[in-house]
């Protein structure tokens, strides 16, 4: 891969250096201020938010900005890991003075308190429940410039293949760059915003005519039913961002009259409940794949092409007007043999990686056809002001980077290997589950980027639940067991507030109230002489203590929009980032998932063996017994009553569905006042 980097922005290269303008806004430290490509991807003000506005960029005098210390990654240096450095050692010494003290007593600390929060873009980050001091905070600064973790941003902006085992750029920040950005790295030859805003009007043009009835189905009826086909990142980015949307008040009006359905999962089941009940004449499938050949994609693809012949025929405008590709350039081949159409065909790059696909045509289109381009872009919008806020904003005072040190802090230092995404809002639902996939595919890893063994804690292990359903699941083990670092996010206002007759506070405020409450609860605890006060058996009392000290952060936004959406996708997104620089991983490669799915391909091999009624060979003598009671315990009965041997949807059609009726035999619809009578 052939990288270069474009700037319209004027500079001078002077040796090593570029002569470049000085950040606009407050002097920084000289430690951790902003990074300097800052100046080169400003191009504008922000998007104004509820209650802040960016700062607007004044002339000031040029300066000069080094770039000996970024990062070669044609070359990966033989670093020493990371916990053998003066910065680490002083880390592990200062965690041993932390172990001595309570939470309950920081919190009461005023100044501590005001100086550990921030409020930037209408976002308020209160961390003053962590574990942390002034001091800790400055070992973190320190160890984050050893880690050259402004220059790794930087490279990550600017397109340098960071993603070295791939030999690829990570360019999720381009996807919602504005189209006149004076930052325009080059990739392949490409300038990657113009490949950006080519596919994004691509789609916006598509979806409005699909919305507004210009562009049909194959019987031309109007496309109703979106059912977007991927796994992984291909799925779980978009779904959050769909359930997101889905009370927004803007997307409840724009989503009137569609619906839209993730299908991920390889098993039948949930092909069968994906399709019930919708109509193959209004419905359009989504394949999303970068190289269209993931395999539980590619087979969930087949099913649903299937499902659309045995209702409406195998002529090949059947699926040319009812399958639309999300694919990279080098799938193209695929992707016609599939019988998709070039106009159904939207594009995205090895230089995004699935995980971190929302804003791309894998999140664009689907959400586009549902609630409108619009509001997607808005969605963009949020996150281009969380990409410049983090490449702007000095380190007491930017979000993502706080948030990453912390964690680092947490999990190699304070020996905390989990940590809770708890959102108080329903309509987050799935945001737990996209961070798990963002956080442990991305910094799951067990070697440095040179290639040493690590050996300090890495990679948290990720979950979470919406408030206050986590608190009646498990909240015990958070309150009494296990001690895990929690990150609470809530709302100033509702999507949807009720007030209920003769309740003295609105629904949103009695969630809210638990937002509040829970994280004092973990902090303090409750000790065993404040419960002899309220008069508790003393039999009780070691079964009703609560040590505390237990740490979290809370995030209060100011509503669940697309623009804040968008920021909050990208805040994550450089949490995760972050973590990994500090650790000294590729945070953007994935080959721990490679492992299993070669095996299966094996396994397939087997089965098919075992189908025909042959000996089945297995690699040890575990794997061969479960194949063998899998293949030779199916009950004859059970098998003709279901159909086992008759792939496809049996003569009644999906189950529950309302076209349960015999498909056409062959593939003839007439007298159904189609195209085809």
């Amino acid at each position: 891969m052939k990288l270069l980097f474009a700037f319209t922005t004027a500079f001078v290269c002077v040796g090593n250096s570029f002569v470049l303008p000085s950040p606009p806004g407050p002097k920084f430290g000289p430690k951790f201020g902003p990074s300097p490509i800052y100046s080169q991807i400003r191009g504008g003000s922000s998007p104004a938010s509820p209650t802040s506005e960016p700062p607007t960029p004044s002339p000031t005098p040029s300066r000069t900005v080094s770039l000996t210390n970024h990062i070669n990654y044609d070359e990966v240096p033989d670093l020493p890991l990371v916990s053998t450095t003066p910065e680490w050692k002083a880390l592990e010494e200062h965690a041993k003075e932390i172990e001595e003290t309570h939470l309950r007593d920081y919190i009461m600390d005023d100044e501590r308190c005001d100086a550990m929060h921030v409020l930037e873009d209408g976002i308020m980050l209160d961390y003053s429940r962590q574990r942390v001091t002034e001091k800790t905070l400055d070992l973190l600064s320190d160890l984050a410039e050893a880690q050259l973790l402004r220059s790794k941003m930087t490279s990550m902006y600017r397109g340098a293949p960071i993603n070295f085992t791939e030999k690829r750029a990570v360019l999720h920040t381009a996807l919602r760059s504005r189209k006149d950005s004076p930052l325009r790295p080059v990739v392949d030859g490409l300038d990657v915003v113009d490949e950006v805003h080519s596919v994004l009007e691509q789609i916006k043009k598509f979806t409005d005519m699909v919305r507004e009835g210009e562009v049909t189905g194959y019987t031309g009826k109007q496309l109703r039913n979106i059912v977007s086909v991927g796994i992984g990142g291909s799925y779980l980015g978009p779904e959050f961002l769909h359930e997101c949307l889905k009370t927004e008040p803007e997307g409840v009006n724009a989503a009137l009259g569609y619906t839209l359905r993730f299908l991920s999962n390889v098993d039948p089941v949930d092909v069968e409940r994906t399709c019930s009940e919708l109509d193959p004449e209004e419905t359009l499938i989504i394949i999303v794949s970068k190289t269209f050949t993931t395999a539980e994609t590619m087979l969930n693809a087949r099913t649903m092409r299937q499902w659309l012949w045995d209702f409406m025929g195998n002529d090949p405008e059947v699926v040319s007007k009812h399958v639309v590709a999300c694919a990279s350039t080098s799938a193209t081949d695929k992707v016609r043999s599939f019988g998709i159409s070039d106009d159904y065909f939207f594009r995205f790059w090895d230089w995004v990686g699935g995980r971190y696909s929302v804003c791309s045509a894998a999140g664009a289109v689907p959400i586009s056809l549902v609630y409108g381009f619009d509001l997607f872009s808005k969605v963009l919008d949020g996150a281009r002001s969380m990409d410049e806020h983090f490449i702007q904003k000095p380190l007491r005072r930017n979000i993502p980077m706080l948030m990453g040190l912390i964690g680092v802090w947490n999990m190699s230092f304070l020996k905390y290997n989990m940590r809770t995404t708890l959102p108080y809002a329903e309509a987050l639902l799935k945001l737990p589950a996209h961070i798990q996939q963002l956080d442990m595919e991305s910094n799951g890893k067990h070697v440095t980027r040179s290639g040493k063994e690590v050996d300090y804690l890495v990679g948290e292990v990720d979950f979470g639940e919406p408030g206050t359903n986590g608190q009646h699941s498990f909240f015990q083990l958070l309150h009494m067991g296990q001690a895990v670092p929690c990150d609470f996010i809530g709302f100033v206002k509702s999507q949807n507030d009720l007030v209920v007759d003769g309740e003295t506070l609105s629904s949103h405020d009695e969630l809210m109230t638990n937002f509040f409450a829970q994280p004092d609860a973990l902090a303090n605890g409750k000790t065993a002489d404040e419960l002899r006060a309220e008069g508790v058996p003393e039999w009780q009392i070691p079964h009703r203590t609560f040590h505390g000290n237990r740490p979290s952060m809370s995030l209060l936004l100011p509503k669940l929009t697309a623009f804040h959406v968008g920021q909050l996708l990208a805040l994550y997104e450089h949490r995760t980032a972050v973590q990994g620089f500090v650790w000294d991983l590729n945070s953007f490669d994935q080959w721990g998932v490679e492992l299993g799915k070669k095996l299966a391909l094996g396994i397939k091999d087997k089965l098919v063996e075992g189908r025909a009624g042959r000996t089945i060979k297995a690699d040890n003598p575990s794997t061969k017994r479960l194949l063998d009671y899998y293949v030779n315990s199916v009950n004859e009965d059970e098998e003709e009553e279901t159909g086992r041997k008759q792939p496809g949807w049996g003569k009644n059609g999906p189950a529950g569905s309302d076209f349960a009726r015999q498909p056409p035999q062959p593939h003839n619809l007439k007298d159904r006042g189609t195209k085809l009578n």
